[in-house]
């Protein structure tokens, strides 16, 4: 490398501890180039097929992407982002700190201090799930009894935690189709304990980096006076929780929307709050599907899957997709993408479809055939009308 002074001194000095196993960790910061959003580079070891690799997480405004390397690559790639817009970079080891920061003239400074970690971080295998909500540091766990003082996850417990992971992945693939905002308001209606309402500030907080603004809406008067409490010994500052109902609640602004486990008609009210607002992405998951059964077992119409139907079993959940799959086609007339997954295994509910629309900007607003679609699939089951339908007065 033909790098001079101070920079070269960092990536040899990186380049070593790899070599005498030293190394804990390096990032990249104060970014200043060209990829749009990009902010940090994270580097650790890791194990992978019996192999030692090099992972870099590269930070972006909404997201993060991993990408692993050879550690042969990693000296070479480091001296190659402070050329290309990286200003600054901390480098710690067992043995020293080393700090570079690399001035707007070009100019550097370097640093070496005292070991802030002293041990080698375990080398995971890849086998091993990876959690975006870890349990380090997490008073709001400790407080809504998932983990103990030390971060431990209880054992009637486990089922939960694996249930908030499993619900950030799926909303941090929607939260990429989004577009970027300097701060973004989110609404959790039906917020219930928490659990899942400060998983997603926490997720959107610590690990987006993302400026939000997080309301839970409780009709419970207790279970909003007990989140807000474990919310400012968190020390979550813009995640508040407020008593009311779904339908009564001013939903103007919202840039997501949330309803989860929302009984019967009050996802509609949700789903509608969500389109009102235009809300970028509205994520629903219902349960108890009242209105449509009894509009199926008022009628009664005779059709193709009359025999499953005459068996209330196979109606509760022919109701249950009936009801869904109509929302997810009002959500469609009114301009969002949908995408209809499982939330949660049957080991957790039974009640465990997820709805989810992303709003398109792009929308052509030819909606009749939507609208037959609907007429049709209400005329097949002989059901009058549907609630959502009803209150956006399509």
């Amino acid at each position: 490398m033909n790098t001079p002074g101070h920079q070269q001194q960092l990536v040899t000095t990186f380049q070593n501890c790899l070599a005498s196993g030293t190394f804990v960790s390096l990032t990249l910061g104060n970014y200043k180039g060209q990829e749009e959003t990009l902010k940090n580079i994270y580097l650790k070891r890791v194990r992978i097929k019996n192999q030692d690799k090099l992972s870099l997480t590269y930070r972006y405004k909404t997201r993060d992407i991993v990408k692993n390397y050879a550690l042969t690559e990693g000296p070479g790639l480091i001296d190659q982002y402070l050329e290309s817009g990286f200003y600054n970079a901390s480098l710690f080891t067992t043995e020293a700190d080393f700090f570079l920061d690399i001035l707007p003239n070009r100019k550097t400074r370097f640093q070496k201090k005292e070991p802030s970690k002293k041990e080698i971080p375990a080398l995971h295998h890849d086998h091993i799930k990876q959690r975006l909500i870890t349990t380090n540091s997490k008073s709001y766990l400790t407080d809504l009894r998932i983990t103990d003082a030390d971060g431990k996850v209880f054992k009637n417990a486990q089922d939960k935690y694996r249930q908030i992971n499993h619900y950030i992945e799926l909303l941090s693939s929607l939260i990429r189709e989004l577009p970027a905002w300097d701060k973004i308001k989110v609404v959790d209606m039906g917020s219930g304990k928490g659990y899942l309402t400060f998983a997603l500030y926490d997720y959107l907080k610590n690990i987006l980096r993302q400026d939000a603004e997080v309301t839970g809406v409780e009709f419970r008067e207790d279970l909003v006076v007990l989140c807000n409490e474990i919310a400012l010994n968190a020390g979550f500052e813009s995640l508040h929780f407020t008593q009311g109902t779904i339908e009564a609640y001013d939903a103007a602004d919202t840039n997501i929307l949330i309803a989860l486990h929302a009984c019967d008609t009050a996802t509609d009210d949700a789903i509608a709050k969500g389109i009102t607002a235009d809300a970028e992405l509205i994520v629903v998951a219902p349960c108890c599907h009242k209105q449509i059964r009894r509009e199926m077992e008022k009628h009664k119409t005779n059709n193709d899957v009359d025999f499953l139907t005459r068996h209330g079993v196979f109606m509760e959940r022919q109701a249950e997709m009936v009801t869904d799959g109509i929302r997810a086609m009002i959500l469609e007339y009114f301009g969002y993408k949908t995408k209809v997954f499982e939330f949660i295994s049957d080991a957790h509910t039974p009640k465990n479809v997820m709805i989810a629309g992303v709003r398109q900007r792009n929308n052509e607003n030819n909606n009749t055939p939507i609208l037959e679609r609907i007429k049709a699939a209400k005329n097949y089951f002989g059901i009058e009308y549907h609630h959502l339908e009803k209150i956006l007065r399509i």
